[in-house]
Formats: C-alpha cells, structure tokens, sequence
C-alpha cells in the first residue's frame, strides 16, 4: 500500500481518522465531489445527513474501484455539508462510521469538514471529494 497514516505527537488522539497521510506511490488520482446518489442517480437517504455522508463515501470507493484503487489509497478528504452546525458533528460521524464498517477501512484519511450554504442539488446535504496516490 502507498499510504500510511500518522497522528504525531502533540496532536489530540482520534480513533476515527489519522490527521497525517503519508503517500510514497506514483500514481496520483483526484476524485470529483461525490453526493448521495445510487447508480440511477437518484438522491439516497433525502433530509438524513448520516445517511447522505455513508452513501459518499461508498461512492468515492465506487469511483477508487473504477481505476484499480480502494479507499486504502485515499490521502486526504473533503467534506462540504450544507448549512452546518455543530449538532450535525454525530450524524456525520455516524455516516463515516457505517461506512467504514462497509469498506473496511480503520481509521479513515484525514479529511478536512467545510461548511456551505448549498451543493448541486436541492436534497444534497454534503457532498466528499477524494485524494489518491497509488503505486
């Protein structure tokens, strides 16, 4: 694998993610925002933001899949959700956990969590755009 994950000293502790990715592969794969659709691009899991931010992920490994990658080779993480605040901290975090139980993936990359006040679409609650390096 090209990427391993560090949380260095002096930085808080998380089980979730690691704040560091260090990538030593060749090939480097930019993922587009992936929202909470199914393969007939219909909206899954409308007005629930767990739901929506498992449904991402597992399109981001969908896309990962589709060039020979798996989210075993995803440095870094973006994550918009419309309209935060912090109440919506454990839905997103619920979101991220299911799918990683799915994908098999402890810890998760680093992702940064950004806030907006809209995506593409009106029943997009967040939206996870990927980094790769792959051998």
């Amino acid at each position: 694998m090209a990427v391993s994950f560090v949380n260095p000293e002096g930085l808080p502790a998380t089980d979730l993610y690691r704040h560091v990715a260090v990538a030593t592969g060749a090939k480097q794969v930019f993922i587009a925002g992936q929202v909470a659709v199914d393969a007939d691009g219909g909206t899954v899991g409308v007005g629930d933001l767990a739901a929506q931010v498992e449904q991402c992920y597992l399109n981001v490994a969908k896309a990962l899949a589709g060039v020979g990658g798996s989210f075993g080779d995803v440095v870094r993480l973006t994550v918009y959700v419309v309209d935060w605040t912090p109440d919506k901290m454990t839905p997103l975090i619920d979101g991220i956990t299911r799918a990683a139980a799915k994908l098999e993936v402890t810890p998760v990359p680093p992702f940064t969590g950004l806030g907006v006040s809209a995506l593409a679409g009106p029943d997009y609650l967040v939206e996870v755009e990927a980094t790769a390096v792959m051998d």
